[in-house]
């Protein structure tokens, strides 16, 4: 693993969530999620509590608000179906507007995307604030499954290569005048695509028993492990804001 594998929704700064270590914030995004997820949709006033607690987090973190919602635009196929489930819902309904809307379909229009964003920024906070190599030493501190952190890893230590590599492989193919951009020249795109494959097969072969050669036993050395590992104090810290979602959560459902 290389320095200078960050990926493009970070951002860096030198605030507190950045320094936290990536397992912390793993555990917390995910906490923070499985407590949004289990509130009622009936529950209005807990998402507004938990759109404090990000809000925050955001303003911990220095991330900007327009980068947010400029980033959280994916969820955006998502917010286009709640919009129609309104109209497409059964049972009861009420009129809006001058329109005739399913109250079931509102409230699961409302459900998708309250609990929909706010996991979506809860995600993309802890993206601006890790850096790629760093989500992956957190996910192995975390236990994940090796088979998974060690595919991870391999994918961000040879992105670069491959990309590069098709590049070039490119470049070559237009020299030669060949440049398939319509659907009668798919059969050179899939070609290079072929050979692609061929050569990064070959060439993760030749790294794989280059590995074999210095000791690699299936995972990265313990020193993952080791240096940087939370402490009690940060874990505590963490836990400030899972802590309060779930009392939060556990409110609306006593509530609701």
């Amino acid at each position: 693993m290389g320095a200078g594998h960050a990926h493009v929704l970070y951002r860096e700064a030198a605030s507190p969530v950045h320094r936290l270590p990536p397992e912390v914030k793993i555990a917390a995004m995910v906490v923070f999620t499985l407590a949004v997820v289990a509130t009622p949709r009936e529950a209005f006033w807990a998402f507004g509590g938990y759109a404090v607690l990000v809000a925050g987090v955001a303003a911990l973190a220095r991330v900007g608000p327009g980068w947010l919602l400029s980033r959280s635009l994916i969820e955006l196929p998502f917010v286009l179906f709640a919009v129609a489930l309104p109209f497409l819902g059964a049972g009861e309904r009420v009129e809006v507007l001058g329109l005739s809307l399913s109250s079931d379909g509102l409230l699961g229009a409302w459900n998708i995307v309250a609990k929909g964003t706010l996991g979506v920024l809860a995600s993309l906070l802890l993206a601006a604030t890790t850096t790629t190599r760093d989500l992956i030493v957190g996910l192995d501190r975390l236990r994940c499954p090796q088979i998974l952190t060690q595919i991870a890893t391999f994918m961000l230590r040879y992105l670069d290569v491959l990309v590069g590599e098709a590049r070039r492989m490119r470049v070559a193919r237009v020299s030669r005048g060949d440049d398939p951009r319509f659907l009668w020249q798919l059969r050179g795109f899939a070609a290079g695509v072929g050979a692609l494959f061929l050569r990064a097969f070959e060439r993760g072969e030749r790294v794989y028993l280059a590995m074999l050669s210095r000791g690699y036993a299936g995972r990265m050395p313990a020193v993952w492990q080791g240096a940087g590992a939370a402490t009690a104090g940060q874990w505590l810290a963490a836990a400030i804001v899972p802590v309060l979602a779930a009392t939060i959560a556990a409110a609306a459902v006593v509530l609701t």
